[in-house]
């Protein structure tokens, strides 16, 4: 089967803020998002991250295993607009039906998801899909938090106990691969203002490698792979993105142990 490995970057979706909140044009779109963090922390206490319904998605980054492939990039390009990039990623479920793959995308990634398809009217029947027309998608689909269809990697190692979850960086180095470079999360909305989206997609490509390598890891502990198989599938990796002859990719290698 297809794996499908993918994440999100976000900032804040300045837009409706200004609308939900009746913020006039003359704030900056900076000055906007940081009353929407103020309002958020009054209501849950948490100021570190806006709700999922009010995150805007600038990067979505993917990797593809196919059974005669290796494929890992950003959707669109730097001019594509946000619908764009989430109609792109549910034309790949439509295509490929594959396993789709993340670390926390059942608590951060998906429900983005859900929502900005909601906002702009974006179909994907095979995505929503539960079984009622297809009775092998109701024991394994892409919803329901059990199912291996989508793997979130955080949830499933951490037992679906939310106090066990773990940092993706921190597992990545533990098993000897590079982590985060260059930047985190938290460091996006300023990038997205200063104009860097490349480097957003840069940084959101080198956690979806980290995520499709420990997924590779997972695979050989729960016997889907053998050891041999596990490594021919690192390697190949490696080898691929050594020929996309990119900086970000150039220094991941660098920093890979394995």
């Amino acid at each position: 089967m297809n794996t499908f490995v993918f994440d999100i970057e976000t900032v804040p979706d300045v837009k409706n803020g200004r609308i939900l909140y009746n913020l006039g044009s003359e704030k900056s779109d900076r000055e906007v998002a940081e009353i929407m963090l103020v309002k958020q922390k009054k209501k849950t206490g948490n100021s570190g991250l806006l709700a999922h319904h009010l995150q805007r998605i600038v990067a979505i980054s993917v990797a593809l295993r196919t059974k005669n492939q290796f494929k890992i990039g950003s959707l669109g390009n730097l001019n594509s607009e946000e619908p764009a990039l989430i109609e792109a990623f549910f034309k790949c479920i439509e295509k490929y039906l594959p396993i789709l793959v993340s670390w926390n995308g059942s608590g951060f990634d998906l429900p983005v998801l859900n929502y900005r398809a909601l906002l702009y009217g974006i179909s994907s029947p095979s995505y929503w899909n539960v079984g009622n027309d297809d009775a092998s998608f109701r024991w394994n689909n892409y919803l329901s938090r059990y199912h291996y269809r989508h793997t979130d990697l955080m949830d499933v190692l951490a037992a679906y106990q939310g106090r066990a979850n773990a940092p993706l960086t921190e597992i990545a180095v533990m098993l000897g691969l590079p982590g985060k470079l260059g930047m985190d999360g938290s460091q996006v909305w300023d990038y997205f203002l200063d104009g860097k989206l490349e480097a957003i997609r840069n940084y959101c490509e080198t956690d979806v490698l980290n995520t499709y390598l420990i997924y590779l890891r997972f695979e050989l502990i729960r016997g889907n792979f053998s050891f041999e198989t596990y490594q021919k599938e690192c390697a190949y990796a490696r080898e691929t993105i050594a020929k996309e002859n990119k900086l970000h990719f150039k220094q991941f290698i660098e920093a890979w142990k394995i």
